[in-house]
This record gives C-alpha cells, sequence and structure tokens, in this order.
C-alpha cells in the first residue's frame, strides 16, 4: 500500500482509510461484531493505516468496536475520531445539538481513549462546527490535550475556510475532512486552495457517494428504515434514476481501464492531490479488496481530462444532505 503525508504534517497513512461508520450505524442494521473485527484487521493486513471513528457513531458502539479490532496494533495504525456533538441528557441514543465547549472537548477525549484502548488519540477532529463556541476556543482545547499527550493531530471536519484559518493560528490542523467526490465537487472552489496553502491534508468522507457510484444502487433499489439514504434528497428514486447517467459514464471508463466505477471514483480523487487520503467504508471483504485496488489505478493527465470533462456536464440531481444538516456544514 503507498503511503501519503497529510499536508505538511507528520501523520504518514495509507493512500486509503476504511471508514467504520457503517459497521455499526448509519446503513442498515449494524454488522456482526465478530464479523467486523475481522475486516478491520484484514485492513491492517492489506495495509491500511487510517481508521475513522466517531463517538456519535452507536452512539460509542463504534468507537468500541475500532478499540477492540486494533488493539494488537497499536502503533501501527492510526486512528480518527471526533467530539463536538451533544448527548441526550436522559441517557438515550439521540443527539441534540452541538457541543464544543472546551470542557466537553477534554470529557470526549477522555471518554474516546477508554473504548479505543489508547494512550493517544492520532487524530481528533471536531465533527461539526459549533457556532456557539468560538473557535479558537476549541482549537486552544485540543493544543491541551495535544500538549498533555492525549491527542497528537487536530481536525476540523465540515468547515469553512474562515474557520480553518482561525483554528490553524492557534492550534495547526492536520487534515480536513469533507465530503468530496465525483458527484460532490463543492471543496474544489474554496477549500482545497485553502488547505494547499496552509499545509493541511483532506480526508474525503462518501467518496463512493455513499455507495451510488459503485454501479449497485439504481431506482428499485430499497433500504432499511436505519439507513440515512432514506432521508436524503440525492437518493430519492427520482433522483437515482436521473443521476444513472453519472454511474453509466465511470462505467464506460472502468471498463476502459480494467477496474471498477468504485476504483475510477477512488482513483480519480487520489489524482487530484498527494495530500488527499479518502476514507470508502464497507462492511465486505470484496468491497475492501476493490477500494485498497484503487491505490494501483493509473490515471493519465487524458483520462483525468476525459472524466473532468464529462463530469462537467452531468449535473446530479438532489440535495446531499436534508436542509437541517446541511445547515451544520460549511460554517
Amino acid at each position: 500500500m503507498q503511503k501519503r503525508k497529510l499536508g505538511k504534517s507528520s501523520l504518514e497513512v495509507s493512500a486509503v482509510g476504511l471508514g467504520c461508520m457503517g459497521m455499526s450505524f448509519g446503513y442498515g442494521p449494524p454488522a456482526g461484531k465478530q464479523e467486523m473485527i475481522s475486516l478491520l484487521r484484514t485492513a491492517v493486513e492489506r495495509g491500511v493505516t487510517l481508521f475513522d471513528t466517531a463517538e456519535v457513531y452507536g452512539p460509542f458502539t463504534n468507537e468500541e468496536l475500532v478499540g477492540e479490532a486494533l488493539s494488537p496494533f497499536r502503533g501501527q495504525v492510526a486512528i480518527a475520531t471526533k467530539f463536538g456533538f451533544k448527548p441526550d441528557p436522559n441517557g438515550g441514543p439521540k443527539w441534540v445539538g452541538l457541543d464544543s465547549r472546551p470542557e466537553h472537548i477534554k470529557e470526549v477525549a477522555e471518554a474516546s481513549l477508554r473504548r479505543l484502548k489508547l494512550d493517544a488519540i492520532d487524530l481528533f477532529y471536531q465533527h461539526r462546527v459549533d457556532p456557539e463556541v468560538p473557535i479558537e476556543e476549541v482549537a486552544g482545547a485540543v493544543k491541551d490535550l495535544i500538549q498533555e499527550g492525549k491527542v497528537k493531530h487536530f481536525g476540523l471536519s465540515e468547515a469553512g475556510v474562515q474557520t480553518i484559518r482561525r483554528a490553524h493560528a492557534v492550534q495547526p490542523v492536520t487534515a480536513v475532512q469533507s465530503e468530496y467526490s465525483l458527484w460532490w465537487r463543492r471543496p474544489e472552489a474554496e477549500v482545497l486552495p485553502t488547505l494547499e496553502e496552509l499545509g493541511i491534508g483532506l480526508v474525503p468522507y462518501s467518496p463512493l457517494g455513499r455507495g451510488f457510484l459503485t454501479g449497485k444502487i439504481n431506482e428499485n433499489t430499497t433500504f432499511d428504515n436505519s439507513d440515512i439514504r432514506t432521508i436524503v434528497p440525492r437518493f430519492t428514486p427520482e433522483a437515482r434514476r436521473a443521476n444513472l447517467v453519472l454511474v453509466d459514464w465511470l462505467s464506460r471508463i472502468a471498463e476502459r481501464k480494467k477496474a471498477t466505477p468504485a476504483q475510477i471514483a477512488l482513483a480519480w480523487l487520489l489524482a487530484q492531490k498527494p495530500w488527499i487520503v479518502p476514507i470508502p467504508g464497507t462492511t465486505k471483504l470484496h468491497r475492501l479488496d476493490e477500494n485498497i485496488g484503487a491505490v494501483a489505478v493509473d490515471l493519465t493527465p487524458a483520462d483525468l481530462r476525459d472524466i473532468n470533462d464529462a463530469a462537467s456536464k452531468i449535473m446530479v440531481k438532489g440535495d446531499r444532505y436534508p436542509e437541517m444538516l446541511e445547515k451544520m456544514t460549511n460554517i
């Protein structure tokens, strides 16, 4: 597996990481625990060294799963987790808004360290920007945790460029996590140039469009009630029917390159910048191998021109989030 550095930081990880959320939460009923432990450990054997989780996934169960599975590999892998949501004060499974108060950040860090069985969190993201807490206070709290040896690197998720700059001035930001793929390219306008200027890495989540760019979803696909795609406008049957033109085109390029549509989508991301590390998620071994295989797909400058020309002519139908969730991004 090729390695990449996240920006100018010292954090070097595999060129493709693994998003772990779907193993416990978000895409239907949780997968079998032992099966997922086996998958996570196989990913390490295949060369994956960046694993992404969060306290909110489950909640808590995904961190516990990742901690148990990866405890034999302490020091060999980098585990990223996130803070910033406010748990239900009544102890329920729901989250009731945002909370990035410094004292809460430090409480979350302690709890995540226990669940992940770590001495230090490799990469600690603010999950969503909290408009009630100045970002300087957030960065300062993480800086304290870094000085205490409890966190190694600071990250932001779905933050706007001014927030990134203000945070970076207090505590250098190692990575920004944002949705970025062939069907969500908004980060190219402002975020990518800012990250390049500041020497910050980008970790795209949903690099396969929540599974749509694999070519395995169509207008007739049904989703479990607990699957977040049931509330995503881009996944209505009408939107899926319209968006299949993108997958059809990806499939044609994949056939030409003797690859799969998912591999082309990931290879395209990897070709954008040397400091981009996508984190596709999966619960299946053959998908893990497929995603890792994208590293070996060589897209020539001519291939990239063809992809960009074609993508620019395709209008993706449907918003990527319901309005309430979209309001929490790019702040």
